[in-house]
């Protein structure tokens, strides 16, 4: 699409007047289909030294408790509320 086009969309979705969260969501949705489209299968190589690393890192010691793992996840979490 060229620049004149997207300008047009652009000033089209401008004259919709549209609410803070009305142009959140619809951000939103472009970039998880922005992300959707880039998104590429791993190949079984790169799988295999997924698993490579992952067993080297707990034949290391290199784990956590589930209430650890749990504690991590909420605190990434709550910066995104």
């Amino acid at each position: 699409m060229s620049t004149v086009a997207l300008q047009n969309v652009w000033n089209t979705i401008l004259g919709y007047n549209l609410t803070t969260d009305n142009k959140r969501w619809l951000a939103e949705h472009l970039w998880q289909d922005v992300e959707r489209e880039q998104a590429k299968p791993y190949t079984i190589a790169e799988l295999n030294a997924r698993i490579d690393r992952a067993e080297a890192s707990i034949a290391a010691g290199r784990t956590m408790s589930d209430a650890e793992a749990n504690e991590r996840i909420n605190k990434y979490m709550a910066q995104y509320r």
